[in-house]
């Protein structure tokens, strides 16, 4: 597992990283790119320079899949709140992907066992995930995957504890009522499957579960620790979100030189170490 600590934002660096992956892959229609996408505020910035460098004609979206981490079961998917809005308002609706490469579990699904079933046959039949970026909870949870998780499960429904009710009624009114206490999501086996995995986190209220998830013994009590059994996981985080971690530990990833910092060092050059003829698809 490899810890950075951006210099920058931590989206415009997941955006960067996505950036060179996807231009390395070179995707074609025979041979598309799938990535694996989360919602929530941290990503917002990630998916606005996604969207920029779309626009600035430095990337295209035209050969690359996308699979949906999770989704409240429920909720109609015009609600401003469900994360089909979320991302067709702030990703896909302003990139050239086909919408027929996009997929998004379906809460409102007639059957929703078959749905996640379907969804993991979708990202087996695709060839498996090349990336994927998510998020982390402030008690570790990655996706809907929350403590007391099996980390070899697969997409599956998912009970809410009340923690997550409580802090998604933010988005409902503070209204725990109406806020959904069960969602879909992919299985903590299916973001382990991902041939590179990438976590986002910021802010202090993240410092224990970047702490747990680099210095913490591998428990289902904290979902993102199941991350150290995968050979290509980074955790990029702002500083605040170090300040539970050793600082021998924070200086020993910081004193690292590898792909990780060589994007972040070359951010404001828009280079990230290949020349921009290479970039354009």
């Amino acid at each position: 597992m490899r810890l950075l600590v951006s210099k920058h934002s931590v989206g415009k660096w997941a955006a960067y990283y996505i950036y060179k992956k996807i231009i390395e892959f070179k995707p074609t229609i025979a041979k598309p790119f799938i990535l694996g996408l989360p919602t929530g505020t941290t990503p917002i910035e990630m998916y606005q320079e996604l969207i920029k460098l779309y626009q600035d004609n430095k990337l295209s979206f035209k050969h690359v899949i996308s699979f949906n981490m999770d989704e409240y079961v429920g909720l109609p998917k015009e609600h401003p709140q469900s994360y089909h809005h979320y991302m067709h308002n702030n990703f896909f609706d302003h990139i050239d992907i086909n919408h027929n490469n996009i997929y998004i579990l379906d809460g409102n699904a007639s059957n929703l066992e078959l749905e996640c079933k379907k969804f993991e046959e979708n990202i087996l039949q695709s060839g498996g995930l090349d990336l994927i970026v998510g998020g982390v909870g402030e008690d570790g949870h990655i996706a809907f995957n929350e403590p007391g998780s099996s980390l070899t499960s697969l997409t599956r429904v998912k009970r809410l504890n009340y923690n997550t009710i409580l802090a998604n009624s933010r988005f409902f009114n503070n209204n725990i009522s109406q806020t959904p206490s069960l969602a879909l999501t992919m299985g903590i086996k299916t973001i382990l499957d991902a041939k590179d995995i990438v976590i986002l986190a910021k802010g202090v209220k993240k410092a224990s579960a970047v702490a747990n998830a680099i210095e913490g013994a591998v428990s289902g009590m904290y979902p993102i620790t199941a991350l150290q059994m995968h050979n290509k996981v980074v955790i990029v985080c702002d500083e605040f979100a170090t300040y539970n971690l050793k600082v021998r530990t924070v200086r020993y990833f910081e004193d690292i030189k590898d792909e990780y910092s060589l994007i972040g060092d070359n951010i404001d050059s828009f280079s990230c170490g290949l020349e921009t003829s290479k970039w354009l698809i």
